[in-house]
């Protein structure tokens, strides 16, 4: 029989639309597994992972979870023609990737909710605006929609959706989720808010070092 329990910093996960939050989240000491666990047949924890992907990225090569295995990365949700928060977390995601750029073991995975508008020309010329030149450091990822929001949904459970009612027609997570070699949440935080995304690139080393 298998017995799971939710830990309590899945309430990080919570979406929240494209409209910068005001919460401010506890520095923490430990670097939590987050996600759904249950113990097996055998007595061993099963943790929450993430689901196999292959999505397009700005050069039009085909961006797996191989590709990130056995690596530390930090994902999020975006379209470029956001009007709101989309800016303000590619500017803190970009101190990230200054930060480590240069760390082979170290990835970026940015899923475009809008990938009918968000073709690989487009993220090509969007990255290339922000300064990304190290395609192998920070995919911008398109590809199926549906696609697209289920991974975003199930496995990194954070909200990717369309929603007229939203500014740009979409509703989407501002969070910066960082991976583990594994595939688990280690880390959600806000990427609207400079003081999250210091205490991500100040978690990140936790993960590498290992």
């Amino acid at each position: 029989m298998k017995s799971s329990n939710f830990l309590l910093g899945l309430v990080l996960l919570v979406g929240f639309s494209c409209k910068p939050s005001t919460e401010n989240s506890s520095e923490s000491v430990e670097l939590p597994i987050l996600g759904e666990r249950y113990v097996d047949d055998n007595q061993d924890t099963v943790y929450h992972k993430i689901a196999d992907f292959a999505f397009i990225n700005q050069i039009g090569d085909t961006v797996s979870n191989s590709d990130v295995a056995g690596k530390i990365y930090v994902a999020d949700f975006f379209f470029t023609s956001c009007p709101t928060i989309c800016p303000i977390m590619k500017k803190e995601m970009l101190r990230v990737y200054e930060q480590y750029k240069d760390n082979p073991n170290f990835k970026i995975l940015s899923h475009s909710i809008d990938p009918t508008f968000d073709t690989q020309a487009v993220l090509k010329d969007y990255a290339e605006k922000l300064g990304v030149a190290d395609v192998s450091t920070w995919n911008f990822l398109t590809g199926d929609q549906e696609k697209i929001f289920e991974i975003g949904q199930t496995s990194y459970l954070t909200t990717a959706m369309a929603d007229q009612m939203e500014p740009g027609g979409f509703l989407h997570s501002g969070a910066f989720l960082l991976i583990d070699g594994e595939g688990r949440i280690r880390g959600v935080y806000n990427g609207t808010k400079s003081d999250q995304v210091d205490r991500l690139i100040s978690d990140i080393p936790k993960l590498l070092n290992k």
